[in-house]
């Protein structure tokens, strides 16, 4: 069942283009990485699925409950809560505004805590975390909605090896379990392990497709808008 289907978006913003007649669907059980150069588009593209961002023309159509990882420094740190506490705002739109959270709301977030290995911590002040905690909290927080569709924007970034390792087991859990998860990353390499399917994305896509059917060193090459980049290819291990 599709989970996410994008038709023909198009988004301009402050006059310019940020992504043009975009094409990309996602099913239940897939993983798929969006890859690109800074500025291709691809945090837009998430703030257009969470309904953030007017669209200048085409559709984005979702399936089931959002959840939604951000980057690190885009979360208040030095907000005086602790971690269960932070991961319990993940359920705000479930709970309600005037609503006080209930016993589900409770497992829910107990549930999330344990999956990413946090819950000795859930009385600990999130400002006290370390860089690998604080994404750990980010991963529970989205996780405590039981999406359908998860959403990760550069979830690797600076991690431990330890929360690396624990990330890349959650994820494909939820995968099999048949979460569809969608995610950004700068980690070619690593995307090209991890996914099911590689998306790259210049304001349009580029390519779509399992890593190993994007072995053409000209299709990166286009993504990233270089003509030659041996540092590019190199980290992908493909030959020209």
């Amino acid at each position: 069942m599709t989970a996410l289907d994008i038709r023909g978006l198009t988004v301009r913003l402050g006059g310019r283009e940020a992504l043009s007649r975009v094409d990309f669907q996602l099913t239940g059980g897939e993983l798929a990485g969006l890859i690109g150069p800074n500025g291709a588009g691809k945090t837009t593209l998430l703030r257009m699925v969470l309904g953030l961002l007017p669209a200048t023309a085409g559709t984005v159509a979702t399936d089931g409950t959002i959840g939604y990882v951000p980057q690190r420094h885009e979360f208040a740190w030095d907000f005086p809560i602790s971690v269960e506490k932070a991961v319990l705002t993940g359920r705000t739109r479930a709970i309600g505004f005037l609503r006080r959270p209930g016993r589900a709301d409770r497992e829910a977030v107990a549930e999330a805590l344990g999956r990413v290995a946090m819950t000795d911590l859930a009385r600990r002040p999130i400002g006290e975390l370390s860089g690998g905690q604080r994404q750990r909290v980010l991963v529970a927080r989205a996780l405590a909605l039981r999406p359908r569709l998860l959403l990760l924007d550069e979830p690797f970034t600076g991690l431990d090896v330890p929360t690396q390792e624990l990330l890349t087991a959650l994820l494909r859990t939820l995968r099999d379990e048949g979460t569809a998860v969608l995610m950004t990353t700068h980690d070619l390499p690593g995307a090209a392990s991890l996914c099911d399917r590689l998306c790259l994305l210049n304001r349009t896509v580029v390519a779509d497709g399992p890593p190993e059917r994007l072995r053409d060193p000209d299709l990166w090459l286009r993504a990233f808008g270089v003509t030659e980049s041996e540092q590019l290819i190199h980290s992908l291990g493909i030959a020209r």
